[in-house]
């Protein structure tokens, strides 16, 4: 498989995965499960978890090896950046976390629809960049191996994708009152994705100096998702070992594709 074919699909099915999720709400009649959620969301978690540590931290730090004992340095830094991302975006961006049902960013009047579906969709954002970021990074060093590292975790964000889209357009069915706009809810919150990729895959190619900030920049992002919404979310409390399952599968699963995409 061609490098340009890879990034092709790397960055399709992370949009294609939501919306097959998001599909869901035309199978399901009412909403999901509180046990199905949890399971859906630990595995998330532990996906983007893996995905963070694996093909995101340790590449930074191993990109950084010219900084000699101060390696950490990017990754660290880099990390903690990410985590500032997502704080800023909760401030400019009006939403409606879907777990507490507080609203963040400035007061303007909009749909809860509208606020539920910004809140997701500044939450995919940093999925789509640790992908473009992956992709970028193997294209500047030109070696096939990067490529299929960046490919595995591509596939490990669609995989997560899935399960997260159910969750998003299955409530959403209730708030809209419609399947065909809760769907397009779903399905446009993963739009975000390709597009930041793209924005990440440039970056990353373009600026070889940033690459271990970027990585880890997409790790602090991710984890900060983990911490504020994904996991709060699961409602652990209630079925603390359904959702600490979900997370171990999901982070052996990425682990796997990690380990086996690498030979």
């Amino acid at each position: 498989m061609s490098p340009t074919i890879m990034t092709a699909i790397g960055f399709t099915i992370i949009f294609a995965a939501t919306a097959l999720g998001s599909a869901m709400v035309w199978f399901f009649k009412g909403e999901i499960s509180h046990k199905v959620n949890t399971v859906f969301l630990g595995f998330a978690s532990g996906i983007m978890i893996a995905a963070s540590v694996w093909s995101l931290i340790l590449p930074a730090i191993e990109g950084a090896a010219a900084y000699g004992r101060l390696s950490f340095v990017p990754a660290a830094a880099g990390f903690l950046l990410g985590g500032l991302f997502l704080v800023l975006l909760d401030h400019v961006v009006p939403h409606i976390h879907k777990g507490t049902g507080d609203e963040e960013g400035p007061h303007i009047a909009l749909k809860k629809s509208t606020k539920l579906f910004l809140a997701v969709t500044i939450h995919n954002i940093p999925e789509g960049l640790a992908v473009g970021f992956a992709f970028g990074m193997a294209a500047s060093s030109g070696e096939y191996g990067a490529y299929v590292s960046a490919l595995a975790l591509a596939l490990g964000m669609a995989i997560q994708n899935f399960p997260e889209g159910a969750a998003v357009a299955l409530p959403m069915k209730t708030v809209t009152g419609s399947r065909r706009n809760a769907f397009l809810y779903g399905a446009g919150s993963g739009a975000v994705e390709p597009v930041s990729a793209l924005l990440g895959y440039f970056l990353a190619s373009s600026i070889q100096a940033l690459q271990p900030w970027l990585l880890s920049f997409a790790a602090g992002a991710m984890i900060f998702v983990v911490a504020e919404d994904l996991i709060p979310d699961a409602h652990l409390e209630d079925h603390p070992h359904l959702g600490a399952w979900g997370v171990m599968l999901g982070f052996a699963v990425m682990m796997v594709l990690d380990v086996v995409f690498s030979f």
